[in-house]
């Protein structure tokens, strides 16, 4: 995508566009340089796709003013603000430090969840700032305090966190009439913003959602809600009647102490006046100079699964996100293509698992599991979650980074305990993202002993899984990277690649994305497929979303030229060589006498 500052164009003579670097809603940024040669962040304002309520009264950006304010090492740091004319068009800029580092929601992505002190230490430093913004005199509310709006600056020897986008801040004595949520993720907001309203507290409720995330990977709430995501009413619904349920916590994570416990559950009052009174007084909590008591009732201990250690805990402490659930949706309907790989498991699985005493008769029982893989954004876990939806059974959700750990045996005790719980329940689905970092092949250079004893142990519950009901679902974009013994006959039993979809998939994609949005006229889904050979799944979907958002901007309805107009404008996330390299992996797979391998989208 192209930004509307060209590539070495200088601003005001004081700072030169090196790269582009997001578009927004309003606003796109940039990496700059200033005269002495400083890297810094450029964040372009376009009035003509500003609201109203962005303005202050007196007819300036809110967002500009406000970052005007800011003095603080743990808030992003304001140099410089200005305004240009590019053909006619009337635009602000405002100049920020480039924080050299990562947002927490990175950090989370890699570590899944961060250490207790860690933790602490960090939402210490985003409450910090906010002590600054709501201390002012016209106190400032940020109104988006998420793992999203946190950077840690990786540039000094300890990482600073600093609170960034400061796009929905609003003064304290402001109008709440003013205050959009639409953008805004419904998790971290206080009770009071989701019906319209925000003061200082609404930070601090986000500060104890923050802070729970951190410790146990997850948001609140976030697992029993993620079905209600694509309808916002009752998402919100659901979720005002889950925050009136006590809190759910591990309770054999021994780490968590009583106190950040009581922290957690007095930030996420749902009464603002039974929160802590300022940061200031939060601070102290964290710090240890303030005990905060809870009564038992208002906590839930979920006690996690045991068997050779555990997986939720044993005598190692390692928390784990592993849930199960039985899914409901539209199952198979909502996959475009893929009619080989849907038949074969209605056969092989669906059928063997509803017809048991047929299939007996035969000698058959469901294959112990198999292998999708292929080009990322293809579409490999969204099957999986439609395939759960379709048999209608138990399914396991699973990161390499939920069984991990860095006590000494505790993954293969994840491992084993994940599917004794299986078995205890099946018939079941344990659907394995990234299977590669889970079981990497034990030839590979400086592989260590925990890795390979996982390895050992996964291959030792996947023996005959089948005949127990539990269905392993493995997914990849590196199968070359994966064990060979766990490819055998008698584990993953059929290895299936899952290239970019078809004409006649994208088409249907086109067709299912797009069929219950506000449409203007018939679109021609076939042109729509013509114009994007080579385009994977998640391709298709952000062409839909993009154009959905320039008619929203627009004030229309989606057309065939604006749909049109956004394919032209992107390119497929996936090169043609990453295409190549791919077939070359299936080749070889095929020699290697696989029985499966061909299955998914199919080539015109």
């Amino acid at each position: 995508m192209k930004g509307t500052l060209e590539k070495n164009m200088v601003i005001d003579d004081l700072y030169t566009v090196k790269f582009f670097l997001k578009q927004g809603s309003y606003a796109e940024s940039y990496r700059v340089k200033d005269r002495e040669g400083a890297t810094r962040f450029l964040k372009l304002f376009d009035h003509a796709k500003l609201k109203a309520n962005q303005y202050t009264p007196e007819g300036k950006i809110r967002e500009i003013e406000h970052l005007k304010q800011l003095n603080h090492r743990n808030l992003v740091a304001y140099l410089d603000n200005g305004g240009l004319t590019l053909e006619d068009e009337h635009y602000s800029w405002v100049v920020l430090e480039f924080i050299s580092g990562e947002t927490l929601a990175d950090r989370l992505k890699r570590t899944s969840a961060i250490n207790i002190y860690e933790a602490k230490d960090l939402v210490k430093g985003v409450l910090s700032g906010l002590e600054f913004l709501h201390s002012l005199p016209v106190p400032i509310v940020h109104n988006e305090i998420t793992n999203l709006n946190i950077m840690t600056d990786l540039s000094r020897d300890v990482p600073v966190p600093k609170i960034i986008d400061f796009g929905y801040s609003r003064s304290q004595d402001g109008n709440c009439e003013d205050y959009s949520r639409d953008d805004l993720s419904q998790i971290y907001l206080a009770p009071e913003c989701l019906e319209g309203t925000y003061s200082t507290q609404s930070d601090l409720y986000a500060c104890g959602v923050l802070l729970y995330h951190l410790i146990f990977g997850i948001p609140p709430w976030s697992l029993e809600l993620s079905r209600y995501k694509t309808n916002k009413e009752k998402y919100e619904e659901v979720l005002t009647a889950e925050r009136e349920k006590p809190l759910m916590f591990v309770s054999s994570d021994a780490s968590i102490d009583k106190n950040t416990l009581g922290i957690i559950i007095k930030a996420l009052k749902t009464d603002p006046d039974e929160r802590f009174e300022n940061a200031a007084e939060m601070i102290q909590a964290i710090e240890g100079n303030l005990v905060v008591d809870f009564k038992p009732e208002e906590m839930k201990q979920k006690q996690a699964p045991t068997g050779g250690g555990g997986y939720g805990g044993g005598s190692s402490g390692v928390t784990s996100n592993v849930t199960s659930e039985v899914r409901t949706g539209e199952g198979f309907k909502d996959i475009a293509g893929m009619k080989d790989l849907k038949e074969l498991l209605q056969v092989d699985v669906i059928d063997a698992l509803k017809e048991r005493e047929r299939y007996a008769e035969f000698g058959l029982t469901i294959p112990n599991g198999m292998l999708l893989y292929g080009p990322p954004g293809c579409g490999k876990t969204f099957f999986a979650e439609k395939f759960a939806e379709e048999i209608g059974f138990r399914f396991y959700q699973i990161k390499p980074s939920d069984l991990q750990s860095k006590y000494v045996n505790a993954t293969q005790e994840n491992i084993g305990a994940l599917f004794q719980e299986a078995r205890d329940n099946a018939p079941t689905i344990i659907f394995i993202d990234e299977l590669d970092a889970l079981v990497p092949d034990r030839n590979m250079p400086n592989m260590n002993h925990m890795s390979s004893s996982a390895v050992n142990e996964f291959l030792a519950q996947m023996n005959n899984s089948g005949e127990s009901e539990v269905f392993v679902i493995g997914a990849t974009n590196r199968p070359e990277s994966i064990d060979t013994a766990v490819l055998r006959a008698g584990r993953l039993d059929k290895i299936i690649y899952i290239p970019p979809p078809d004409f006649d998939a994208r088409a249907e994609m086109f067709e299912l994305v797009l069929d219950n949005r506000p449409l203007e006229g018939e679109l021609d889904y076939k042109k729509l497929a013509e114009l994007t050979e080579n385009f994977v799944s998640s391709d298709v979907r952000f062409l839909c979303d993009e154009a959905a958002r320039k008619a929203l901007r627009g004030k229309t309805k989606i057309s065939q030229s604006i749909v049109e107009e956004t394919i032209k404008a992107n390119k497929p996330s996936i090169s043609m060589s990453e295409i190549n390299n791919y077939l070359k992996i299936k080749e070889k797979f095929e020699g290697g006498g696989n029985s499966q391998s061909s299955i998914g989208f199919r080539k015109k």
